[in-house]
């Protein structure tokens, strides 16, 4: 067969310009790589302009600008550690403009020049369920005034008081009036199915039940409302009286309980920047727990500033190191009738 003229030698060669195109195509696709490569190492200083920075080169610093050293460290904000508290506490009571001035006069009198009260402490709840201030939240019948509490407590929380802070005493569990009030959704209960009594025939709230630990969350809340600078709980426990074997204690541990109360509380309390305290007994300091009130003091003292307990001058400090072996940062503070001069820190009964 004849072939066309010219067929043979055409066929299977490449037009020179699609050579062209190609070589283009792999050239941009190379310099897209490179950009993209290259535009991770590529920093600005503060002027704005542009640097190659390529990993294998140490870091300089721009031309004419030197980097302090320092420049690249983090500063961690310590906490700043509480100051010692010498508290003057009033008795358990209406708080009157009377009650107050006469409180006011004894923690001012010359003979306590040495103790330098710089805290007033007084009870906003006490240990019958008594709520001593106007309570929007307090269980019908609990809350009991003086005819002048809330200009007193507004006094005592005043600028013009001449303390660095004042402290709200709140019962919390030992509370047979919030108990009886609502006793399926806050009071303790017996294997029975009844409101528990304990040895002093007294009722007590439950610190698994939630509605419990709202209930004392909210009084707190207010008291911190009110110009307070410190909540102490005290009556953060189960009953230790009684018929401990009779209490419905439920499935969780009883330490479990009060920990996760404590921490509500820290919660609810943290938008008042309030400091947040405990009484406990002296016992569960020195031995470090109370299996019958369910304190364990590892437990308690992360949750709170200051720990304080009812003893004497003379083992305040071996409690004091207990408390700070506990957790470094929480305070303790000695409850005392009398003396205190040489102490730190100290809450003085009226």
């Amino acid at each position: 067969m004849a072939y066309e003229r010219g067929y043979r030698s055409y066929r299977g060669r490449t037009p020179r310009g699609r050579i062209v195109l190609t070589v283009l195509l792999v050239v941009v696709i190379a310099a897209a790589i490179a950009v993209m490569l290259l535009s991770r190492n590529i920093v600005y200083d503060e002027t704005g302009t542009p640097h190659l920075e390529l990993p294998w080169q140490e870091e300089t610093a721009p031309a004419g600008k030197d980097v302090p050293e320092d420049s690249l460290e983090i500063t961690v904000q310590e906490p700043e550690d509480l100051q010692p508290v010498r508290a003057f506490s009033l008795g358990e009571t209406p708080l009157t403009q009377a009650v107050w001035g006469e409180a006011y006069s004894i923690s001012q009198m010359p003979q306590n020049a040495e103790r330098k009260y710089n805290a007033m402490a007084v009870t906003v709840k006490g240990s019958a369920g008594t709520v001593y201030f106007d309570s929007a939240t307090a269980v019908a019948g609990s809350v009991r005034l003086g005819e002048d509490t809330a200009e007193a407590i507004s006094l005592m929380n005043g600028d013009s008081a001449g303390y660095d802070s004042t402290i709200a005493r709140l019962s919390c569990f030992h509370d047979p009036k919030a108990a009886n009030w609502d006793v399926e959704g806050m009071g303790l209960k017996n294997t029975g199915g009844y409101i528990f009594y304990d040895g002093n025939n007294s009722q007590w709230l439950d610190p698994a039940k939630p509605a419990a630990r709202e209930y004392l969350c909210g009084l707190a809340k207010e008291a911190a409302e009110l110009g307070f600078d410190e909540i102490l709980l005290t009556d953060v426990s189960y009953p230790t009286v009684g018929k401990l074997d009779k209490i419905n204690y439920g499935e969780g541990e009883k330490s479990a309980n009060l920990t996760a109360f404590l921490k509500e509380m820290r919660a609810a309390l943290e938008p008042y920047g309030v400091a947040l305290s405990i009484e406990v007994p002296e016992a569960v300091i020195s031995q470090g727990y109370d299996d019958d009130a369910g304190l364990l003091l590892a437990a308690i003292a992360p949750q709170v500033d200051r720990i304080y307990a009812v003893t004497t001058e003379e083992n305040a400090p071996a409690l004091a190191q207990a408390v700070s072996n506990a957790h470094e940062t929480t305070q303790f503070v000695p409850e005392l009738t009398d003396a205190g001069s040489t102490l730190d820190s100290f809450l003085i009964f009226s």
